[in-house]
């Protein structure tokens, strides 16, 4: 899975935050109402493959040797950062992983977020572990696609960590772009 990049141009005076309407290069089709919107979990990613492999997510900074099997998929050019997949059985999220596993034997190819009480403090309040499918639509009103801003604000009364913008949500390699509550000053002020 390639890094999503953001809606809008992060702040260069405060790369916490971005600048309301300045499209990143290459995001402009979310604001010509293509796509379709989607929750974004806060979790951790993991991909199950073809051959029934199950990876988890993995960022290698600069500098840093990347885990024994990792497969990398991309390299952000502006952080020296590496993003790729490790085996899941090897990362720090295997117990969990394992335990959302049995939820469910129907599995797909795809990648999936995995949420729950011991991921990232479980800010989806999730009662046990769990994977859910990327792409996933949850409802976020009329037109979500008209104004960004109005799905952030959706996004911040429902909880929800922001949106993800799929291009083609049937494709999990089609084009994204993505906005965090907590990009934007006003809703998450500092």
């Amino acid at each position: 899975m390639r890094k999503i990049p953001t809606l809008f141009q992060r702040d260069p005076d405060d790369r916490r935050h971005v600048i309301p309407g300045e499209v990143t290069p290459g995001c402009e089709w979310v604001l010509a109402g293509e796509g379709v919107a989607t929750r974004k979990w806060d979790g951790t990613c993991c991909l199950l493959d073809d051959a029934g492999a199950w990876w988890a997510r993995r960022e290698v900074k600069p500098g840093k040797n990347p885990p024994p099997g990792w497969r990398e998929v991309d390299r952000d050019e502006a952080t020296g950062k590496r993003v790729g997949w490790e085996p899941i059985e090897q990362s720090g999220f295997a117990r969990w992983h394992a335990e959302a596993l049995e939820q469910s034997s129907l599995w797909e190819p795809w990648t999936y977020e995995l949420i729950g009480p011991r991921i990232n403090g479980n800010p989806d309040r999730a009662s046990s572990h769990l994977l859910v499918a990327h792409g996933s639509l949850f409802g976020l009103g009329a037109d979500p696609l008209a104004l960004p801003a109005d799905a952030i604000a959706d996004a911040r009364r429902l909880g929800w960590e922001g949106i993800v913008w799929w291009r083609d949500p049937g494709d999990p390699d089609c084009d994204k772009a993505k906005l965090k509550v907590r990009d934007f000053p006003e809703v998450n002020p500092s």
